[in-house]
């Protein structure tokens, strides 16, 4: 059985391949990988496709609920604000991320989303994971298009 990070990292894999910037997204429930999803923001031409963004939607699909209340996120880059939000709205558990993105970032960079007062819901956080093998996928993806 696949952990919910590799299953991220796949995910992120899938959209290299695919032209999209290479971030993956697990969610999981009771270790149970529930939605998997890669950014998919040129294919489906919707700036919120993000890998967060699709996951947390097909995890509510699957799960008939607007809440996420006993799952975790397993996302191979810090994410946005736009993504944070969406977290919190959520109400998922825990979020657990790769590499840092100091330019993007929502979370322990940028906005700091979670920082904020009008925050309802902070998950636990849980940042570095695997973060060297993040960085490369990303670094070789827009070393290549340069």
């Amino acid at each position: 059985m696949t952990d919910p990070l590799t299953a991220a990292f796949d995910a992120a894999r899938e959209a290299f391949v695919a032209n999209e910037v290479p971030v993956g997204a697990a969610i999981a429930r009771n270790g149970e990988i529930i939605a998997v999803a890669g950014n998919r923001t040129l294919r489906d031409k919707d700036p919120t496709a993000h890998a967060e963004m699709l996951a947390i939607r097909a995890a509510c699909a699957a799960l008939g609920s607007e809440r996420l209340v006993d799952c975790d996120l397993y996302v191979t880059l810090e994410p946005c604000a736009m993504c944070a939000a969406a977290i919190s709205f959520a109400r998922i558990r825990r979020l657990y991320y790769a590499a840092e993105d100091p330019k993007g970032g929502g979370v322990d960079h940028g906005a700091r989303f979670f920082s904020l007062k009008s925050c309802h819901h902070v998950p636990e956080v849980y940042g570095g994971l695997r973060e060297s093998e993040a960085a490369e996928l990303l670094r070789a993806f827009f070393q290549a298009r340069r």
